[in-house]
């Protein structure tokens, strides 16, 4: 999955209205990121890299795992495949939607 997809995976999945009332960013490093904008209706996701409340750094081959479901968010960020950076409660308020 290339970071199009992973976008377009993100978007399908957040919706008009997650419920996350934040922002977010997965940052992939050199392969790009992925931006989340909760706090307008509706949401919106971008490519563009901007401040977020909350940052979760992962590889985009991890990320492309957490969106089909085969790694866990909360294994993944205590095998250290994920970083949350920021705000902690809107990580946790991602599980829903992911």
């Amino acid at each position: 999955m290339d970071m199009q997809a992973c976008t377009e995976a993100i978007r399908a999945k957040v919706g008009d209205d997650s419920g996350l009332n934040a922002t977010l960013k997965f940052d992939c490093g050199d392969d790009g990121v992925v931006f989340v904008d909760a706090l307008v209706t509706p949401n919106t996701v971008s490519n563009e890299n901007k401040e977020a409340g909350c940052t979760i750094t992962i590889s985009l081959e991890n990320l492309a795992a957490l969106l089909t479901g085969q790694l866990n968010p909360m294994n993944g960020f205590m095998m250290g495949k994920l970083k949350v950076s920021g705000d902690m409660g809107v990580a946790m308020r991602l599980q829903t939607v992911v």
